[in-house]
């Protein structure tokens, strides 16, 4: 008997549309980080840790201090959230 597996793959760019506009993923960052996610932020104090909400392919959406705000960010934008660390 044979075993087949039938594999579908992705596009890069399918897998960069996958989950957008429907979900969201927030994660703390540092402010050291920040310039290449939220490249219109003015100088911060480095070694700051925030909270930041960003689009399923990376974009970001909002950053804040507080956690919940992010949660607030989230449902004001309709997205389903996930969190990673």
């Amino acid at each position: 008997m044979q075993n087949t597996v039938s594999k579908n793959f992705l596009s890069e760019l399918e897998f960069s549309r996958l989950g957008a506009g429907q979900v969201a993923y927030m994660r703390k960052v540092k402010t050291d980080d920040l310039a290449t996610s939220f490249p219109a932020l003015p100088p911060m104090t480095p070694g700051v840790e925030l909270w930041a909400l960003f689009a399923a392919n990376g974009d970001p959406i909002v950053l804040s201090d507080e956690r919940d705000s992010i949660l607030v960010g989230a449902q004001e934008h309709e997205l389903q959230t996930v969190m990673l660390q």
